[in-house]
């Protein structure tokens, strides 16, 4: 699988926030998830800051593609639906991609919604994710 960043110079320097402006993909498998919450999996609130509720998300995104053979590297395009109480908490948010997508990070969307399912979720996160096709006789990493 090929992929490529975009980020040209006459616009925005997105990669500060911890998304490029666009990802190029050629080869490999899509994978369309779910949006995903600050939640384990026996439904428990990971914590009530919107940056522990990032990380468990993007935690939860990670294990559902391990268990397709992939990782959150693969990801290429993010959407995040951010809860109207949490809106002016973005630093938060951008500190966690960041640090979970230091390089070749994936294109976002953000969208500030009046709220979640629940009250107390503060970010939903929809990824989508390009997984490389392993050849026959090739290992996986």
């Amino acid at each position: 699988m090929m992929r490529e960043s975009i980020n040209p110079h006459s616009v925005a320097d997105t990669l500060q926030y911890g998304f490029s402006q666009a990802v190029v993909v050629s080869g490999g498998h899509r994978v369309y998830l779910s949006g995903q919450v600050g939640i384990d999996a026996h439904e428990v609130l990971a914590g009530p800051d919107i940056a522990t509720q990032t990380r468990t998300a993007l935690d939860n995104i990670d294990t559902i593609l391990r268990g397709v053979g992939g990782c959150l590297a693969d990801v290429v395009m993010l959407r995040l639906n951010v809860a109207e109480c949490a809106r002016y908490e973005q630093e938060s948010v951008i500190g966690v991609l960041r640090e979970r997508f230091p390089a070749s990070p994936p294109a976002t969307s953000w969208t500030v919604v009046r709220g979640l399912a629940e009250p107390e979720w503060l970010i939903e996160l929809v990824a989508e994710a390009v997984i490389r096709e392993v050849l026959p006789g090739e290992e996986t990493a």
